[in-house]
């Protein structure tokens, strides 16, 4: 069995951290965020190969992943000649499967059971099977309608509160049959959700929901990007290295000086130097090789690797992007975002 992954967008919701980093790459602590993905499609044996369809720096992506050795699946990668949409995507990945394959958006995190959805989706002998998840607001996502039967009635893009009859929204997880693909035209930007899902309902054919319960969220946005972090530090998601319920991870090849506070839950990557009387609040995550000079405070802030702060500088609730430099006592804070290669001068308020 084959899966897709839609790993092709440029990730503009969390730019500048996505300009010179693809979305599916952007790092969770210390791993490229497309390897817990893969971990899960690992969790179904029978998924053999897994086609990456990528459009936005491809080369990036190959590099870290090459032939997939490393993750204990095959991996097989399909470039877009130009964007596709959702579904022309799948088309153009999917092009010579003739099984069902399982199709995974880019962006999603999740602990979902993915053996139980393919194992409903036989039973049912679907020709479509969409993962819904329930959400406290469905009014900012696409709402999905079922009947008494899990089967699709309807999709509603962003209803207004009185067009609200139910809680579930896409989870951007399918199994699709490759015999309903002729409906997509080729070479041509086509949506999975305003396109192909509302053909198979005016087509009576059917299209079954599996509805998730557990842990489901987007990281497409900074906001979401540093709750993930927040919810594997708290348990709320199983990930090493605070699967164990550890409160702080510090990588034996860091150095922390005497002098400085460490509040957690925390993570400190390898190579890392906190000199003395530094500050590390609760929720931080510092990458690899950065340097945190006297003084300075990091709190609820994610740095990615090689970047300096200054004595006395303060980086608050904030994400900064790798080879940055915060001058002496500036301060970042208020969910600032920073690209790579960003410097604060001293005395900066952001």
């Amino acid at each position: 069995m084959k899966a897709i992954l839609l790993a092709g967008g440029k990730g503009t919701r969390l730019r500048p951290l996505t300009i010179h980093t693809p979305k599916p790459i952007v790092p969770i602590f210390d791993r490229p965020f497309l390897h817990y993905q893969l971990d899960r499609l690992k969790q179904v044996p029978e998924i053999d190969e897994v086609i990456l369809s990528l459009n936005y720096q491809p080369r990036r992506i190959e590099e870290i992943f090459g032939d997939g050795g490393d993750s204990g699946l095959g991996i097989r990668y399909v470039v877009e000649p130009a964007p596709l949409g959702t579904a022309g995507a799948v088309r153009y990945a999917g092009e010579s499967l003739r099984e069902s394959i399982v199709v995974f958006n880019g962006d999603v995190l999740t602990e979902i059971d993915l053996a139980a959805v393919i194992r409903l989706h036989r039973e049912r002998q679907a020709k479509a099977t969409i993962v819904l998840t329930p959400v406290e607001n469905p009014s900012a996502y696409g709402l999905v309608e079922t009947d008494a039967f899990g089967n699709i009635q309807r999709f509603l893009e962003k209803p207004k509160p009185e067009e609200i009859t139910s809680n579930t929204i896409n989870a951007g997880i399918y199994v699709l049959e490759p015999d309903t693909f002729d409906r997509i035209p080729k070479d041509t930007p086509w949506s999975i959700e305003r396109s192909f899902f509302p053909s198979l309902i005016e087509r009576g054919e059917r299209f079954c929901a599996y509805i998730d319960r557990g842990y489901w969220i987007d990281i497409g946005t900074p906001e979401k990007y540093m709750q993930v972090h927040r919810d594997i530090m708290d348990g709320r998601f199983q990930a090493a290295p605070f699967a164990a319920g550890s409160s702080s991870w510090i990588s034996p090849q860091a150095r922390v000086e005497d002098g400085v506070t460490i509040e957690g839950p925390c993570f400190i990557d390898a190579g890392v130097v906190i000199k003395a009387g530094a500050r590390i609040g609760p929720y931080t995550v510092i990458g690899r090789q950065c340097w945190i000079e006297e003084h300075a405070v990091l709190d609820r802030a994610i740095v990615w690797p090689n970047t300096r702060i200054s004595q006395e500088a303060v980086v608050r609730g904030s994400i900064l992007g790798r080879n940055c430099h915060v001058g002496r006592s500036a301060r970042i804070e208020n969910g600032a975002v920073l690209g790579d290669k960003s410097v604060i001068t001293d005395y900066s308020r952001l």
